[in-house]
């Protein structure tokens, strides 16, 4: 797999540290020694490292999870740093990708903890080298495409998984469990047309309400990890801080046998393979993401020699960033993902991205 980078083998010291480490929450009655246990034989997948993301993976190391795989396509700005409170300046000032700088700040927190960043675009494609070896996928994506196919794929491969969101100060979240609880086809048939409903950039968020929905997910996996399935909430669990509601909504009969996912097992979203490069707006970003239908595996060395006529080139080895005018920075990765950020034109992200790929 790409893009990842060896643990430090923990120490003597460490492991001897490790019962004193956890001592608390194995006295927490329903985690228990064997609890703990199992936490650290489990392995989990959290898909996006923003603000979601960063406040679950910090949850799951240091409740000794003990392999957690991070996947990020995007590097770090300065306007992530107000809610996605695993990153810092220095972040943004080195140009790192969120998997990777996550990662270091991770191992920092946890060294006997296996992590195991990616820096790329959860897909159709990759997917099942992705997702397949772990024992409960988190979402902390900020969009819907990546969500259905996620519940896809966990229908599919009998793989619980927990939806979070959070936008302005209203977030909420549910557990999906395949062939015991709704899938999230089931309440959600279809996503929701571009621009219906409010995302970061429209409405704003607040970064409480992000870390009280990336610890209720953060909490879900615990519980299933440890073995307490059914301390599980069993809602569309919906808060409100702003105006201080809090509303569990139970879906125990929100199964639908008609569903396209779990009950006809259709998984439509697996089943895109487009051959064109595919756009997509960032939330909040004034940017779009250029995905390649095909997978290649570029040199960025190579390539910033190259494209050194186009503009003021900085490169390391995780992406090449091209400053094409005070407005406009075109931001490649290895994978051939760019991110051509100054422009929420779809049309004029694609031309730029053909123009200096030449594809």
């Amino acid at each position: 797999m790409n893009n990842i980078d060896n643990k430090a083998i923990a120490s003597p010291s460490q492991a001897l540290q490790s019962s004193a480490r956890y001592a608390r929450q194995a006295r927490f009655a329903p985690i228990g020694e064997n609890g703990q246990q199992l936490l650290s034989s489990s392995r989990a997948a959290v898909v996006g490292m923003g603000a979601l993301g960063s406040v679950i993976a910090q949850h799951l190391v240091r409740s000794g999870v003990g392999y957690v795989r991070i996947i990020d396509r995007d590097i770090i700005e300065w306007s992530n740093l107000q809610r996605q409170m695993l990153y810092t300046e220095q972040d943004v000032l080195t140009l790192l990708p969120k998997a990777q700088a996550a990662a270091v700040h991770l191992r920092e927190i946890n060294s006997s903890v296996t992590i195991e960043p990616i820096i790329a675009d959860l897909t159709a494609a990759n997917a099942e080298d992705l997702l397949a070896d772990v024992d409960v996928i988190i979402d902390g994506s900020d969009n819907f495409s990546v969500r259905y196919l996620i519940n896809d794929y966990s229908v599919m491969r009998n793989i619980p998984w927990i939806y979070g969101g959070a936008v302005g100060a209203s977030g909420m979240t549910l557990t999906i469990i395949p062939d015991k609880t709704p899938c999230y086809r089931c309440l959600f048939n279809e996503p929701p047309p571009p621009g219906t409903t409010d995302t970061c950039e429209t409405a704003g968020v607040i970064s409480p309400i992000v870390d009280i929905i990336g610890s209720l997910q953060a909490a879900e996996a615990i519980k299933l990890l440890s073995g307490n399935v059914i301390a599980l909430h069993g809602t569309l669990f919906q808060i409100d801080l702003w105006n201080h509601t809090w509303l569990p909504v139970s879906v125990s009969n929100a199964k639908r046998g008609e569903c396209r996912c779990c009950g006809q097992l259709r998984f439509e979203f697996l089943d895109e393979r487009a051959t064109d490069p595919a756009a997509a707006s960032l939330c909040g970003r004034n940017s779009v993401q250029i995905t390649p239908g095909q997978p290649v595996m570029l040199n960025l060395t190579e390539l910033a020699q190259r494209l050194q006529p186009v503009g003021a080139i900085t490169v390391n080895r995780f992406l090449l960033r091209i400053e094409l005018t005070d407005e406009l920075t075109f931001v490649l990765f290895s994978d051939g993902r760019a991110i051509v950020q100054g422009t929420d034109e779809l049309t004029k992200a694609r031309s730029i991205y053909a123009e200096i790929l030449g594809n």
